[in-house]
């Protein structure tokens, strides 16, 4: 891989195919978010729209977890501020949900490579992921029940991740629930050996990134959208997208490659 930028919580780089890994790196806090590396991700998720090279992406962790949440050590300093508090955590509560839909907007789909735990704001990051590939050691849980603090913003993207009453009991519980359990209630794609999602999702994304780029890109922001309205309005909205997608230059190629059983040639126009 060549290194394209490198921050000290943050680690980047794009591979040959146009795969992106983002990188947390704060292995020692469990790549637990603190503010800072919240707007690390910030800003590369706004390089990373911004950058027809990169066609994927892949979000992992380094050392022994995937994320931890929040960093509770930087919201405890917090509390001996002359509000208690109340300016940093709307500040760092509202980075947090900008940054998730950062990545739920990204033109480019977005995989996460889950190891170790993703608890409370990391089981978060893999509820707002596109896709999610799980190693078999991966724990997943919203524990904020337990310490006196509902996992509420988590609560948005697992909601919308997992059928209803899965979500609540995870959130209403606290329990950890293991890789297989995940895939069960779809949380995640699959789960792959130990030592093997960032691997397994990076393949993925590599094929991923050798489809048009102009087509994936149209189909995510359609398939968001859709999510959110009614089936009318839904229908409404992906019939145009169709029509637009036809009148693509990689639709015309890809079917008559089809048609022609060869490989297409795409120039994501």
């Amino acid at each position: 891989m060549d290194t394209i930028a490198e921050a000290l919580a943050l680690l980047r780089a794009t591979d040959e195919h146009g795969v992106h890994a983002l990188v947390l790196n704060r292995p020692a806090r469990r790549n637990s978010l603190n503010l800072g590396l919240i707007q690390d991700l910030r800003r590369a998720l706004d390089e990373i729209a911004a950058d027809p090279k990169i066609r994927a992406v892949v979000l992992a962790g380094n050392g022994l977890a995937f994320c931890a949440g929040h960093d509770l050590g930087e919201i405890t300093a917090h509390r001996s501020d002359p509000d208690g508090g109340e300016a940093f955590f709307r500040r760092a509560m509202g980075e947090c949900a900008a940054m998730m839909q950062q990545i739920a907007n990204l033109p480019q789909p977005v995989i996460a490579a889950v190891h170790g735990i993703a608890t409370a704001a990391g089981c978060q990051l893999v509820a707002t992921c596109d896709l999610a590939v799980a190693a078999e050691d991966a724990r997943f849980c919203t524990p904020g029940v337990a310490i006196g603090l509902f996992c509420s913003t988590p609560a948005v993207a697992l909601s919308r991740a997992v059928p209803a009453k899965a979500a609540m009991e995870l959130l209403l519980t606290g329990d950890l629930i293991g890789a297989e359990e995940a895939r069960r209630i779809f949380l995640v794609n699959r789960v792959v050996s130990a030592g093997c999602a960032r691997d397994e999702a990076t393949a993925l994304a590599r094929r991923i990134a050798a489809r048009s780029a102009l087509t994936v890109r149209m189909g995510k922001a359609a398939f968001r959208r859709q999510l959110g309205v009614d089936v009318a309005r839904a229908y409404e909205d992906a019939a145009q997208v169709m029509v637009e997608n036809l009148l693509a230059h990689d639709a015309a190629e890809g079917i008559s490659a089809f048609l022609q059983k060869r490989t297409p040639v795409w120039q994501d126009r």
